[in-house]
């Protein structure tokens, strides 16, 4: 899936993109066109690929929904973010999540924490509605919503009073500062975030299965802390617990700087940061406990 990146790269641009086309375009009109096709063209993979995956899931997979949130206090959160959780205001708060996944998350967030409502947002048709049936079974106030995060419209502007967002949604974002900015939209004047997230620097392990994955030297980097985009056809093992030959998966990996950056440029000021030696992606945990950053939490407040 990742190749291992190269020293030297060449950037050039094309003598037909300084010229009006055929249609009479302009150059920046027609670079936005080809990045429009683009963006809709990997979200669209992205969504077969995961509504693939759940469909495929393991029976075991959100099976303990139900019985974790009747017994346990904020499960499907590691305890430093419980600990984050627990000092911000939940009680009828209107708390939004993006990529929500099955929506476990937010399910616990908003029960735990007393809100008055929750909306999570994820691209997987079926997740939605599987999460939306949880909802209903528990009987906690919480709505589900199939949507390309980077459509959501002005029905959520200034609706929430905090949002969440957990391992494993940044990377499928290929413009974070697009996507800050609807999170950003979303929120409340002074609402908060919460991230919890792999830590950009993992980007830069092999993991099993890589060419140059050595099980004697896992913490040795093979991989550039700046590449990008990567695609794979290995499917989402931690949802089905089964190697198949899946539709493409593409995902983009992110600095450090990238992410802050994006918030920033949304108006989202970073209020905190935390980084962890610990892995929450399920990768990693061959090294936990390392010296080796592995997972992080930012929170920030939208000004």
């Amino acid at each position: 899936m990742k190749q291992a990146f190269e020293s030297d790269q060449i950037s050039y641009v094309e003598v037909s993109d300084l010229l009006v086309n055929d249609h009479g375009d302009l150059p920046g009109q027609k670079k936005e066109a080809q990045e429009e096709t683009f963006m809709e063209d990997y979200i669209a993979g992205n969504k077969a690929a995961w509504e693939e995956a759940f469909a495929n899931r393991d029976p075991a997979w959100g099976a303990d929904i139900t019985e974790r949130l009747q017994k346990e206090d904020y499960p499907f959160f590691n305890e430093e973010t419980k600990s984050v959780l627990k000092r911000l205001a939940t009680k009828d708060a209107v708390i939004g999540q993006f990529c929500c996944n099955n929506g476990r998350e937010l399910l616990s967030l908003v029960k735990c924490g007393g809100a008055r409502k929750g909306i999570g947002f994820d691209i997987a048709e079926n997740q939605v509605a599987f999460a939306n049936a949880k909802a209903k079974e528990l009987d906690l106030p919480c709505q589900f919503e199939a949507v390309n995060i980077y459509d959501i419209d002005d029905r959520y502007r200034e609706q929430f009073d905090i949002v969440i967002i957990t391992i494993g949604a940044l990377c499928w974002f290929h413009d974070l500062q697009r996507f800050f900015a609807v999170v950003a939209k979303c929120m409340k004047p002074g609402a908060v975030i919460v991230i919890n997230e792999q830590h950009p620097c993992t980007n830069m392990l092999a993991t099993e299965g890589d060419e140059p994955y050595d099980p004697e030297h896992r913490l040795e980097c093979h991989y550039s802390y700046f590449e990008h985009e990567w695609t794979g056809n290995e499917g989402m093992y931690y949802m089905t617990q089964k190697q198949y030959h899946s539709k493409t998966f593409t995902d983009y990996t992110h600095p450090l700087a990238e992410i802050i950056s994006g918030m920033c440029a949304s108006g989202i000021v970073v209020t905190g940061f935390q980084e962890f030696d610990y892995d929450i992606s399920d990768i990693f945990a061959s090294v936990d406990h390392s010296g080796f950053p592995l997972s992080m939490i930012i929170e920030g407040r939208k000004g």
